[in-house]
C-alpha cells in the first residue's frame, strides 16, 4: 500500500465539546459539585451516562502490560453495541481514544482523535467506532465499567485504509 493510501491523524486536547457526538468526558469539574461527609469531601454526580441496555453493570480494572508508542498504525476499530463502556485513569496519566460515529460501518476519513489531560476518562456511547485502549505507562490501571452479560457484545471492523495515530 502506498504511503498516500495511509491517513495520518492528530490526537487534539479532549475536551465535553469536542467529545459529545461519542460519549463523555469524566472529570470532577468544579462547575456543579456536591458535598457529602460533613462537607469533607466534594461529589460530582452524574459524570457519564452508563447505558447497560437491559445487561448487568460490569466494573473491572485493566492494567497496561505494554504501552503504546507513538506513531501507532491503525487497522481496525471496534464497538459495543449493546452498551456503553468506560475507562478511568486510577492515578493521573495521560491516555488517547480514537474514536468515530456510531453506525453499521466506518470509514478511516472518519475517526478523530483526542489526548486526555492526565486527570480525565472517558465513556463511550453505545455504538460508538474507537480503538482499544492506549496508554503510554506500563502498570497504568483504568477502571472499567461497562455492560456484563452472555450475549458477545465487542464487534470489530477493519478499516478501509490504514491510519497513524501521530506522536502528541
Amino acid at each position: 500500500m502506498a504511503d498516500s493510501d495511509v491517513l495520518s491523524i492528530k490526537a487534539v486536547p479532549l475536551t465535553r465539546e469536542r467529545f459529545a457526538p461519542y460519549g463523555d468526558v469524566i472529570e470532577g469539574a468544579l462547575d456543579s459539585p456536591n458535598v457529602m461527609n460533613e462537607a469533607r469531601f466534594q461529589r460530582f454526580d452524574d459524570l457519564c451516562d452508563v447505558d447497560l441496555g437491559g445487561g448487568d453493570v460490569s466494573i473491572s480494572i485493566a492494567r497496561c502490560r505494554a504501552p503504546t508508542e507513538l506513531p501507532l498504525r491503525v487497522d481496525m476499530v471496534e464497538r459495543h453495541p449493546l452498551g456503553s463502556q468506560a475507562f478511568v485513569p486510577l492515578k493521573p496519566c495521560r491516555m488517547v481514544v480514537v474514536v468515530a460515529p456510531p453506525g453499521e460501518s466506518v470509514d478511516a476519513e472518519d475517526l478523530r482523535a483526542f489526548v486526555t489531560n492526565g486527570r480525565q476518562g472517558i465513556n463511550y456511547h453505545r455504538g460508538t467506532w474507537h480503538m482499544p485502549l492506549i496508554a503510554f505507562d506500563a502498570g497504568q490501571d483504568f477502571l472499567i465499567v461497562d455492560r456484563g452479560g452472555r450475549e458477545p457484545n465487542c464487534e470489530m471492523h477493519e478499516l478501509d485504509r490504514p491510519v497513524v495515530l501521530e506522536a502528541v
